[in-house]
């Protein structure tokens, strides 16, 4: 595991989110696992969406608050419709997406084949759009200017910037930015969609494709000289999901420690 002392202790602070009905994709490990720690904190109904099937036990451990758990493929259209329609069974309807699942792959375009670039759009980009539709379908005709939805989708500064080793991540994520934007144009008062950015967080996926000292070396390069905490990232989406965050939409936030500037 990569070392780094820094650990963020959230708090609940939003409680117009309890009792919000909440779907996160990729929630049983990194920023998605985080995040539905911190959504059940503020006592919001969460289902939480992974193909990691295996880690479903330990995660209801983790959180025994969670309402549900369900084994999903983003990238395949039944798969996301049957996820849905057992999260209907659960809670009945959704006033929250987070949809977080992502996957990358450390590797030169030169040496990227077609068979890898589909396979991160597909989870990255393809699994994003079939979660929004299922959404609105839900939203639609029950959420209000008063009331609105709320869709959230973890993007990245990749998307936002060109980096080597990662150019169908890095396209996958700026892809995500406008469908996000689009999105928010299209169907707005109604819902509110914003994309989150995160630059380096110290997750297992990062921990997978990086050594301690790759990981040293990337966080001299970063202002607040470290990776975020997955909690810190969760904390966005706390408050974007809440009241004081009525009047953002269509927005990419970066939460990068500075890296960005």
């Amino acid at each position: 595991m990569l070392k780094q002392d820094y650990k963020f202790e959230s708090r609940a602070l939003y409680p117009e989110l309890k009792g919000k009905r909440v779907v996160i994709t990729g929630g049983a490990s990194g920023i998605g696992k985080a995040t539905a720690k911190r959504f059940a904190m503020e006592g919001a109904k969460v289902v939480v969406f992974d193909y990691n099937e295996k880690a479903f036990d330990a995660l209801k451990q983790e959180i025994p608050e969670l309402a549900g758990t369900v084994k999903v493929d983003v990238s395949n259209e039944e798969s996301v419709a049957a996820a849905f329609k057992q999260m209907d069974e659960i809670l009945g309807g959704i006033d929250i997406l987070i949809s977080n699942a992502g996957i990358s792959i450390r590797k030169k375009f030169i040496e990227t084949d077609f068979t890898q670039w589909k396979r991160v759009m597909g989870v990255n980009l393809d699994g994003m759009c079939l979660c929004i539709m299922e959404t609105l379908k839900r939203m639609r005709g029950e959420k209000t200017k008063d009331n609105p939805g709320v869709i959230l989708c973890t993007a990245s500064t990749n998307g936002m910037e060109g980096h080597p080793f990662y150019t169908d991540y890095n396209a996958s994520k700026a892809a995500v930015i406008n469908l996000v934007r689009s999105v928010a144009l299209e169907h707005a008062p109604w819902i509110r969609c914003n994309s989150i950015c995160p630059g380096y967080v110290l997750t297992p996926m990062q921990e997978a494709e990086y050594t301690q000292e790759m990981f040293e070396e990337c966080n001299k390069g970063i202002p607040m000289q470290r990776h975020a905490d997955p909690a810190e990232v969760a904390a966005l989406y706390a408050f974007l999901a809440s009241d004081e965050a009525k009047y953002i939409t269509g927005q990419h936030i970066p939460i990068d420690g500075g890296e960005t500037a």
